[in-house]
């Protein structure tokens, strides 16, 4: 590929902007070796005006979300693409996000361009576990394990019951719940057929990702190990047909 092209797909600019990129110089190894449109070494070996590449093409990113930002490529400001280079949004194809939390919910938030593994992990068909740690405007009755275990919970408006989660219960009033689906605003319409209310609410696992070591606001993109692994969950759970959730 040419290296015009392929820096174009980043979203560095257009393949006329890139052009001049090239020409003034400012496309270089890493150590400062100037480049030709003919030559495209490997992606970890490039920068732009001396700062490495942006993730390479199939990356998968987790952001720790917070609360206010939007899911969205062109709702209302702040949406997450505000906390991430401005060049996600340019990418061909863009840097989307894996399913995703309302402006009222925090937490981990992927974003890939592989749409295929987008696909699979958002399937309905495919369980990955998404976990929240919620804290509730009322104390807990004590049976809310048991009804959310049972696999027979029916939400409003639904006519079919919700799949079995796990309640994990830190205090009367703080617990972590573990699902497999994603049904709109889940978590808190299972709280409310309780009685209950979601006062906060942030997801702090999927699968075997977390969001350890991120503050609010901050990213990093996933090692090829995590993503496989990522992957593979997608594939036991939910076999080799497409997903979501």
């Amino acid at each position: 590929m040419l290296l015009s092209r392929y820096l174009a797909r980043l979203g560095y600019g257009s393949r006329k902007q890139v052009d001049i990129l090239i020409r003034q110089h400012r496309v270089t190894t890493r150590d400062g070796v100037a480049l030709r449109d003919g030559e495209c070494p490997p992606h970890d070996t490039l920068a732009v005006d001396g700062e490495p590449l942006d993730p390479p093409e199939g990356a998968v990113v987790l952001l720790h979300k917070p609360l206010g930002y939007v899911c969205s490529t062109n709702d209302r400001p702040p949406i997450v693409y505000e906390l991430l280079p401005s060049r996600f949004l340019s990418r061909s194809p863009v840097m989307a996000t894996v399913g995703r939390l309302d402006a009222d919910t925090s937490g981990l938030l992927l974003l890939t361009d592989d749409g295929a593994l987008n696909h699979r992990i958002t399937s309905p068909r495919t369980h990955v576990p998404k976990t929240y740690r919620v804290t509730l405007a009322e104390s807990l009755h004590g049976d809310e394990a048991a009804q959310f275990a049972s696999g027979t919970l029916m939400l409003k408006g639904e006519d079919a019951p919700l799949r079995p989660a796990t309640l994990f219960v830190h205090d009367a009033r703080t617990v972590d719940l573990s699902l497999v689906e994603g049904r709109y605003h889940q978590v808190r319409r299972m709280f409310a057929a309780t009685g209950n209310h979601v006062v906060t609410l942030q997801r702090i696992a999927l699968g075997s990702l977390t969001l350890e070591g991120l503050a609010e606001g901050e990213w990093r993109v996933l090692s090829a190990a995590e993503v496989e692994t990522l992957r593979l969950a997608a594939r036991r759970s939910g076999g080799e047909a497409p997903d979501a959730g």
